[in-house]
């Protein structure tokens, strides 16, 4: 299956921009104060263990997607370079 340029440098888009976000969601969920993530004696909580299954599956669908992306515009830039 050959992608289309825009679908292409869509899905690399997509994959960074999960990549960003995913990690600081993470990061967040960590330092969390409001006691939603970590209850009072500091134990994560089901609410946090949700929350970090699904930053996890996330990410790795998003990279997923990002190395799809990035194939497809290699496989433009190689194609175009051959003439």
């Amino acid at each position: 299956m050959k992608l289309s340029r825009s679908v292409s440098w869509f899905l690399l888009a997509f994959g960074v921009w999960s990549w960003f976000i995913w990690i600081s969601f993470v990061k967040n969920l960590l330092k969390d104060g409001s006691g939603l993530a970590f209850d009072d004696a500091g134990d994560p909580t089901t609410y946090f263990w949700v929350h970090l299954v699904l930053a996890i599956t996330s990410f790795l669908l998003g990279t997923a997607v990002g190395v799809i992306g990035f194939r497809g515009v290699r496989a433009l830039r190689r194609e175009r370079s051959q003439g």
